[in-house]
């Protein structure tokens, strides 16, 4: 496998990206000059020394002093810790926390349930999660915030009945997002309209 081929199946490897786009990149990069090149690679390689990550929400963010362990949602105090939204991914966060019309905390899961799938725990934080929830106090609702797929809807499913028995014994409403979000929709791409209207109506 030389270069090319090599680059190729890690460009692969990136949400979304298949073998044709995947090579466009390697083909980009070698249209570029070697600075260009160079400023990506140091780039790359600074992002795993200032980004950290929530030991509350698992939130990927940018470190602002040495030994921070929580993110600015987390850390903050007048975000509502009444309800917690449960999301795939930290972009799905991001378009949630950009669109202004949630001021709870946030959970990641960490990925999606696939459908046919034996070790699931292995897949996502659900073992975090009952602990966050186990801990928090004040904690009213928990709102899951998938997209609407088969297999978001599978997680949707799977994760309330992980935790059925601990909002039962602490009288925690788990929700879904409802309607405003078409079939199909990826949380990441919805607009803050869309989304204010899935929050309004989740059930």
């Amino acid at each position: 496998m030389d270069i090319i081929e090599k680059l190729t199946e890690i460009f692969k490897e990136f949400p979304g990206i298949g073998e044709r786009q995947a090579k466009r990149f390697v083909y980009f990069l070698m249209s570029r000059t070697p600075g260009y090149n160079e400023n990506l690679s140091s780039l790359i390689i600074e992002l795993k020394k200032e980004v950290a990550q929530c030991k509350e929400c698992f939130r990927f963010f940018i470190l602002s002093k040495k030994g921070e362990k929580l993110c600015d949602i987390c850390a903050n105090t007048n975000v509502d810790s009444s309800i917690l939204m449960i999301v795939e991914k930290d972009s799905d966060l991001e378009s949630v926390k950009k669109s202004r019309i949630y001021n709870g905390k946030y959970f990641i899961l960490g990925g999606l349930v696939p459908i046919v799938e034996k070790n699931t725990k292995s897949r996502i934080r659900i073992e975090e999660l009952k602990q966050k929830i186990s801990k928090e106090n004040g904690l009213k609702e928990v709102i899951l915030a998938f997209s609407l797929s088969p297999q978001g809807d599978h997680t949707d499913s799977y994760v309330r009945n992980q935790l059925k028995d601990i909002a039962e014994k602490l009288n925690i409403k788990v929700s879904s997002l409802g309607k405003g979000l078409s079939t199909g929709t990826e949380l990441e791409y919805s607009d803050n309209d869309t989304l204010k209207n899935a929050l309004k109506n989740r059930q």
